[in-house]
């Protein structure tokens, strides 16, 4: 007789899947979870939503709510004493109506698809820039950290050119923003968030800084812009901080996150460094198939405003709903053989990386033109790329990308 195997308890698994150990390699842990349904409860007041029709429908939901200050006052005590996500919610990514819509009304038209098409040329030229640059640090089979010198360095150049960040001050940035998204992720005591209050404030004062300096002497950039918008609209001087440190801080982190998985998917296969190389349209496709199979973003947490009945599940006001996108992307009732990596595949655009509904994400025309000029751009001059052992991720799970990821250039 076949025994049937027995389910891991679902607290058990997400305890793995917290670990160091679990954030490694996370999709096998997914799974697990999703052996118990498309929702998985963790208690009376927390649902995991696995699926990817569950999840979709969250992301566009009236009463699950983005973790704003009156949701935080719900779920997390104490966290006004934490400047990490006193600011986060100050901004428009953990805002509801009113104040959403308005911020991103203000900064919309900067990133729309229109806008970002003009950017172009600009991407071009710092992408080549970028690419020289790993090109002239792995002359003569010197290990370079890819990280640091490209999947970093590229998005931050173009958000600094947009933004009139001085070239010097982008490196330093680095370690602000990557304590800053540490703050995101589940904690079990909020002395964890300590390194992200602090990196928060550095950020903070920098960008109140760098308004000053725009405002004493504007230029053609988008903060010379927002500071001019500023008069005659409904933001405040501190709506205009806090959204430029989301810009500079999403603006980066996810683009970062997307070119490092890109390139470590490409340069192991010879077949697709062909294609990318030698296929124009055959890029957009793999991204899209990269967002799905391996996203920079695997988590996007809603609060329950109200008691309501979802997919036949009850959630009382103040319960967490965290929405597992990356599970999501590889739910086999919507992607056939979805382990498999597959640009060729049908619908791989409906992947939720960049979440959906109102607070879609707003810079990912930018994230992608970023990633499908600078790819085969890397690809085509430095055809011998080779990632060096096995690259480890960050100890995060809401945001998960390489640490570091050396390569050789051949």
């Amino acid at each position: 007789m076949t025994e049937t195997p027995t389910l891991a308890e679902p607290l058990d698994v997400m305890i793995r899947l917290l670990s160091f150990e679990g954030k490694q390699n996370p999709y096998p842990l997914y799974e697990e979870l999703r052996a118990h349904g498309d929702l998985v409860r963790l208690g009376e007041t927390h649902l995991l939503a696995v699926g990817h029709e569950q999840i979709s429908k969250a992301l566009r939901h009236p009463v699950l709510l983005q973790t704003d200050a009156a949701m935080q006052d719900l779920r997390m005590p104490g966290w006004r004493e934490h400047s990490s996500w006193v600011w986060l919610t100050r901004n428009m990514l953990f805002s509801n109506e009113p104040d959403h819509e308005r911020m991103r009304r203000f900064f919309s038209s900067a990133f729309s698809a229109h806008s970002v098409a003009a950017f172009a040329p600009m991407v071009e030229r710092l992408a080549d820039d970028a690419v020289r640059h790993v090109g002239e640090l792995g002359a003569g089979g010197a290990e370079v950290d890819l990280v640091e010198e490209f999947t970093y360095r590229l998005p931050i150049a173009v958000l600094g050119e947009l933004l009139a960040i001085p070239e010097a001050d982008l490196p330093g940035l680095h370690p602000i923003i990557a304590a800053i998204t540490t703050s995101m992720d589940p904690v079990g005591d909020l002395a964890q968030l300590a390194p992200g209050d602090a990196a928060m404030e550095e950020l903070a004062a920098y960008v109140t800084d760098l308004v000053a300096t725009r405002r004493a002497a504007p230029g053609p950039d988008l903060t010379s812009a927002f500071i001019r918008a500023l008069d005659g609209s409904d933001l405040t001087e501190q709506d205009l901080i806090a959204n430029i440190m989301a810009v500079i801080v999403a603006g980066s982190e996810a683009p970062q996150d997307l070119l490092g998985n890109a390139v470590r998917i490409a340069v192991g296969d010879a077949d697709l460094a062909r294609r990318l190389t030698g296929e124009p349209r055959f890029v957009d496709r793999y991204l899209e198939e990269v967002l799905r199979w391996d996203p920079p973003v695997h988590a996007l947490n809603r609060v329950a405003s109200e008691d309501l009945e979802f997919f036949g599940e009850k959630v009382v006001r103040g319960s967490a709903v965290t929405l597992l996108v990356a599970a999501g992307n590889r739910d086999p009732k919507r992607f056939a053989d979805p382990h498999r990596f597959d640009p060729d595949r049908e619908g791989n655009q409906k992947q939720l990386t960049f979440s959906a509904g109102a607070h879609y994400c707003l810079g990912a025309a930018l994230a992608r033109l970023t990633a499908e000029t600078a790819i085969p751009l890397l690809l085509r001059r430095l055809p011998g790329l080779k990632v060096v052992g096995s690259p480890g991720f960050r100890d995060q799970i809401v945001q998960r990308g390489h640490d570091r990821l050396p390569v050789t250039t051949g």
